[in-house]
């Protein structure tokens, strides 16, 4: 049988089955989709070959998803430090986004964040930004794949004017993205304080006439809970429960502050929980119960949030910080193993997004997203347990390499299709008028 690509490696990690490790393997690739898995030795009798590629040093898996982003806010990395949250957003973020994001803004600050990803070996990202559109166009050049948010706030923005506008825009970018191989959408209401029942209930039904999932922020921070109950009565689930917005379509972002009661009630509704342990630290946001989640039944994946709250893009990061977070609020230290903390990464993620048939784990007939680790880096040895290792002793530069669909867009350490230099002149022009 003849195959484009053979990937022989010193270690596939699939992700399914769960905890499996497979040395001395190859993955078989043709036509942009993984066809076997199979020992070094097979492979070689089994295809013809266009080209092989050896990584015998190397752990080989799932891209990494990154469930949760706003990425044309990595042009505002680092820009508003060390502040609460509605600090930073009422007095920072949001007056500088009113002043500047534009579609410009959003082309050149999303560009810096998928050739970020890529080099971090996420294969897949979950977006929530104004221009959704222009989103969906950088990452359909790049090659990435993406679940490009329809924004929603009911608020006027640069992007749209009224509530009306928000959805005609988004339904109408929806529909031209149809047929696009690597890139869907979500609604993405910004949160529960930001848009009102009305609008929400308006979303409920579409999502349920599309079959579309909603992406949204709720139960960030403490003061968001208290505040609602003092305005309404009600904590925001509740809110949102009653609008039946609790059900499998849910993407809940950071879901920090949850009652016994309302995790059995998020669990049997069968929504998502996106935790993003980095942003939730850096902006004091309190500690997401992710082992009870875990233990609940609930369908945990994990995301970066912005460049602008983290202050970076790196999914290896976030899976060592949620696993010994997660360790600490549980008192457990075989709480959140290294095998689990991977699924939150990979294939929890893709769940999540309704992409769990094509990416997120490495099986026949799945799109080949993959990425390569190298494991002889002198900061990187000994090595007994390689999952273990590459949640508790890996960094992001030690990926080498990626594909997406079978496309290498990150060979040797380098990006395939950016031009860095011109990358990063844009940038050098953006932080110049930022400052």
């Amino acid at each position: 049988m003849k195959i484009d690509t053979l990937i022989k490696a010193g270690w596939v990690i699939p992700v399914i089955p769960e905890n499996s490790v497979l040395p001395q393997h190859a993955i078989a690739i043709s036509e942009g989709k993984i066809i076997d898995i199979l020992p070094w030795h097979l492979a070689d009798q089994h295809f013809q070959i266009e080209t092989v590629i050896n990584l015998p040093q190397h752990s080989v898996l799932p891209g990494f998803v990154n469930t949760h982003t706003h990425a044309a806010m990595n042009l505002l990395r680092g820009i508003a430090d060390d502040l609460t949250l509605m600090d930073w957003l009422q007095n920072h973020i949001w007056p500088l986004e009113k002043q500047w994001v534009s579609e410009t803004f959003v082309k050149d600050g999303t560009q810096l964040a998928i050739a970020e990803m890529l080099l971090s070996g996420i294969t897949c990202f979950n977006d929530m930004y104004f221009f959704p559109e222009v989103v969906a166009r950088e990452a359909k050049q790049a090659g990435i794949r993406a679940c490009v948010g329809l924004i929603l706030i009911d608020a006027p923005t640069n992007w749209a004017q009224t509530p009306d506008q928000y959805f005609s825009k988004g339904l109408a970018l929806h529909d031209r993205l149809r047929e696009e191989k690597l890139i869907t959408t979500a609604f993405a209401p910004h949160a529960p304080y930001t848009v009102c029942d009305a609008n929400l209930k308006r979303m409920q039904i579409l999502s349920q006439e599309l079959d579309l999932p909603v992406h949204m922020h709720i139960h960030e921070t403490a003061s968001e809970v208290n505040e609602a109950m003092a305005r309404t009565g009600k904590h925001p689930l509740q809110r949102l429960a009653e609008l039946e917005l609790l059900s499998p379509s849910l993407i809940g972002v950071h879901l920090v502050h949850m009652t016994d009661a309302e995790i059995v009630q998020y669990a049997e509704s069968g929504a998502h929980v996106v935790h993003c342990p980095s942003s939730n630290l850096k902006l004091a946001s309190g500690f997401c119960p992710v082992n009870q989640l875990h233990q609940a039944g609930i369908n945990v994946a994990l995301g970066t949030d912005s460049a602008a709250s983290n202050n970076q893009l790196d999914i290896l990061g976030e899976l060592r910080c949620s696993a010994l977070i997660g360790k600490a609020i549980a008192n457990d230290a075989s709480a959140i193993p290294a095998h689990a903390a991977l699924q939150m990464a990979t294939i929890n993620g893709a769940r999540a997004l309704g992409l769990d048939s094509i990416t997120g784990s490495l099986e026949s007939g799945k799109d080949a997203d993959i990425i390569a680790i190298d494991h002889s880096r002198l900061t990187s040895i000994p090595m007994f347990d390689p999952i273990s290792h590459l949640v508790y002793a890996c960094q992001r530069n030690q990926v080498t390499d990626v594909w997406v669909a079978g496309q290498h867009l990150v060979q040797a350490s380098e990006l395939t299709r950016t031009n860095v230099d011109d990358l990063k002149q844009k940038v050098a022009d953006w932080q110049h008028r930022l400052a």
